[in-house]
């Protein structure tokens, strides 16, 4: 099923309904009014089987997570324009509140004065120009119950702020805005009273605030009294400026701990980095714990956690880089690198479960680090190869590694268990091993495809140089220095061969078991066998399919080499030429009915050839089986194609004769009887053979043998060229293979010719 189908795998027809609907179309259902997800799921889920339900279930989930993580990347796409948005509507709100306080004031002014106008319009006027008459009449006047009660709370205030008694000082401002409250709405007090009392809570308010503040800005305040302090400021309103503080205390104490783990011999590399990520990111996820304890999870305090944690992350990951990676990376140490990230990406992965996902923040400062450590190792995995190659005796022999277990009296399966490869090899796989598991451990899907393509190319360039190894190959013209070839060369055909078992060894098993490990180091056992059975069972063919085809130019090189060493002669002569055959019927000489020699050495190569690979390719039976077959098959492909050897043939001065026919038709079937008998006549060999065959008889036009006697000659050849016959007594007796084999060649020949 794909995404976003809710169809089953088995019901045709609704699929095929579905296939004819636009993408608007299908979605309409959803976005009607009256949708009921519980009538819907039943009509479609009725016709359904178990197994399909579970299915599509399973597919839901998969589109569930798909679409969170889409939504994820697009808050973090935005997160800069949210919160930019968010300190807008905050610095907006702050101002609507100043301005409906300041409107608040002025009304309370305005009804104040109209309060007293009031009043002092219901006194007569005698009695006001008698008080106004009396100027002590105000000193003489006894305080009000409101007066003396003022008195005691301001005094009560002062008393708590001194004795920095802030749960007592808050209980008190509480109880006077109660007081406040009540008096507006019962009208106890007059206005004046009432506007110095808000004055005297407005005033001590801001003195405890200003000594919160203070006490929270102090490096020895400690986690507990932090909170209370935090606390008691939102409860006085500044929360705001609460958890301003609040996060600049953490980040007092980050700084102070950076300060204190300091680069040096025995804090350093992962050990410090450990250290550090541990103690960063621990501080902020307490920051994290206390900002959304005392202040939920509002808006635009969320906003401003989120950005200071990004910025503190920033920081640390910067820090990292300068003093733990920077130089491994410009090096190709890949592993301290990744090491580093690794461990940074444990500690971040905490903070998850306090809303912050500060992942991409530590990709975005390590990446170009970890970019440039990747590229360095690729280049480092180059030159270290080609530096043991130049002096690579390309013997196969087991790891290095494998020896001193073998050496110290270990356990004989570790021994058994290393591949046996050339020097160079074995480097080039150790170091491909331990770049595709450092990389694997970040579980990161760009850097697993970036050092998959890395990996590839890499073995592209050793397969180069390995066809450069080859005597006959034009790279190795390219010298270096006095006179000293760049690969020493593979000049024995047990060397030549040795360089395909590298390749076919590193190919068929050795890589793909290190590139298996770019996504399948954080997995289970049963994790790991599903990902290599469904999930990354298709990526895992195509790159065997490209490591084969680098094997394959290997291979086709080395046929191409020994091609030419049977073909041409060392002064450039043509040694496969069509006077072999045309000066036969010229001849006085009665033939000796046997092979060409350019087929014996032919013979002779591919059963050395047989001989050797059967040692270095056990359990790869078939990669030798077609390596005899390309060779054999480029021998003859070159004959088909060349052009002059027909010429000469089919229109040439001097016609091939029935002699000449004859031993060439011997030749093909020495082929197709070797190759047959070796298990590896393909085919395509066969059908060129019969082609060429074919057409050297119609340019003769002559009468052959019957085939069995070119069966018998070529038989006999075999065996005599392989040991297996003898027959070099000249007295033989006329009723021998070879005797009879020659009388009746003979014979058979002048028969044919006379008729």
């Amino acid at each position: 099923m794909e995404r976003g189908s809710f169809s089953s795998s088995k019901g045709s027809d609704s699929a095929d309904f579905e296939v004819e609907l636009t993408l608007s179309d299908k979605l309409k259902v959803f976005k009607s009014s009256k949708f009921d997800p519980d009538s819907y799921v039943t009509t479609r889920c009725r016709a359904m089987s178990e197994k399909e339900i579970r299915h599509l279930c399973i597919n839901l989930i998969d589109l569930k997570k798909a679409s969170a993580e889409e939504m994820r990347t697009s808050v973090y796409a935005n997160y800069a324009s949210f919160i930019r948005t968010s300190r807008e509507i905050s610095d907006l709100e702050g101002e609507l509140v100043s301005l409906k306080n300041l409107l608040s004031s002025r009304a309370k002014f305005v009804h104040s004065i109209a309060d007293g106008v009031r009043i002092e319009s219901l006194n007569d006027g005698a009695d006001n120009s008698s008080r106004r008459d009396d100027p002590t009449d105000f000193e003489d006047r006894e305080p009000t119950s409101f007066d003396k009660w003022l008195s005691e709370f301001v005094e009560t205030l002062e008393i708590l702020l001194a004795e920095r008694r802030v749960d007592e000082a808050l209980a008190a401002l509480e109880q006077g805005e109660n007081v406040v409250e009540e008096a507006k709405n019962h009208r106890t007090l007059s206005s004046s009273a009432l506007m110095s009392l808000k004055e005297t809570i407005m005033e001590h308010r801001q003195k405890l605030a200003d000594q919160l503040a203070e006490a929270v800005s102090q490096p020895s305040t400690s986690g507990v009294e932090l909170r209370s302090a935090v606390e008691a400021m939102k409860r006085l309103g500044d929360g705001p400026r609460a958890h301003t503080l609040l996060l600049k205390s953490h980040q007092q104490k980050l700084q102070r701990g950076m300060q204190n783990l300091r680069p040096s011999n025995a804090l350093y590399g992962t050990t410090y980095t450990t250290t550090l990520s541990h103690h960063v990111f621990s501080t902020i996820a307490q920051a994290a714990i206390d900002s959304l304890a005392i202040f939920n999870d509002e808006p635009a305090f969320t906003s401003e956690l989120v950005t200071w944690a990004v910025n503190q992350t920033e920081a640390f990951a910067v820090l990292i880089k300068k003093n733990v990676a920077a130089i491994p990376a410009a090096s190709g140490c890949l592993r301290v690198v990744t090491e580093s990230v690794r461990i940074c990406l444990g500690h971040c992965v905490v903070l998850e479960s306090h809303g912050l996902a500060l992942s991409p923040t530590l990709f975005k400062i390590f990446r170009p680090c970890l970019e440039q450590a990747l590229n360095a190792n690729l280049k480092r995995i180059d030159l270290c190869t080609a530096a043991i190659a130049a002096a690579d005796d390309w013997s196969l022999v087991y790891s290095p590694i494998g020896s001193r277990s073998l050496a110290t009296g270990s356990i004989s399966s570790v021994v058994i268990s290393q591949p046996k490869l050339s020097s160079s090899a074995h480097r080039f796989n150790s170091m491909v091993q331990a770049l595709c598991e450092d990389i694997g451990s970040l579980d990161i899907l760009q850097y697993s495809e970036q050092s998959l393509e890395g990996v590839l190319q890499s073995f592209n360039s050793y397969i180069n140089m390995m066809i450069s190894a080859f005597p006959g190959s034009i790279d190795t013209e390219n010298l270096e220095g006095a006179g000293r070839k760049i690969v020493k060369m593979a000049e024995s055909e047990t060397q030549q061969i040795a360089l395909l078992a590298n390749a076919l060894l590193l190919a068929d098993e050795l890589l793909p078991r290190a590139t298996s490990k770019l996504w399948s180091f954080n997995k289970s056992q049963d994790q790991l066998r599903a990902s290599n059975k469904q999930d990354r069972a298709p990526e895992q063919r195509e790159v065997k399919r490209r490591l084969q085809r680098f094997v394959d130019q290997l291979r086709d090189s080395f046929c191409r080499q020994h091609a030419l060493e049977l073909i041409f002669t060392e002064d450039g002569g043509v040694r496969l030429s069509a006077e072999m055959y045309l000066s036969m019927d010229s001849s006085r000489d009665e033939p000796e009915w046997f092979p060409s020699p350019i087929y014996q050495e032919l013979f002779a190569k591919l059963t050395r050839i047989a001989t050797i690979a059967s040692d270095m390719f056990v359990g790869r039976e078939r990669f030798a089986t077609i390596l005899l077959m390309r060779l054999t098959e480029t021998v003859i492909l070159w004959l088909s194609d060349d052009q002059n050897f027909w010429e000469e043939i089919e229109y040439g001065e001097r016609p091939l004769g029935p002699l000449g026919l004859q031993q060439f038709y011997l030749d093909m079937e020495f082929v197709i009887l070797f190759s047959s008998q070796g298990r590896y006549l393909s085919r395509n060999l066969h059908q060129v053979i019969k082609n060429i065959i074919s057409r050297a008889i119609e340019a003769v036009q002559a009468t052959l043998p019957e085939d069995e006697w070119f069966a018998d000659v070529a038989q006999i050849a075999i065996k005599m060229l392989s040991g297996k016959a003898n027959f070099g007594n000249t007295d033989r007796d006329m009723s021998s293979p070879t005797a009879s084999v020659s009388a009746r060649s003979v014979s058979s020949v002048h028969s044919h010719g006379s008729t």
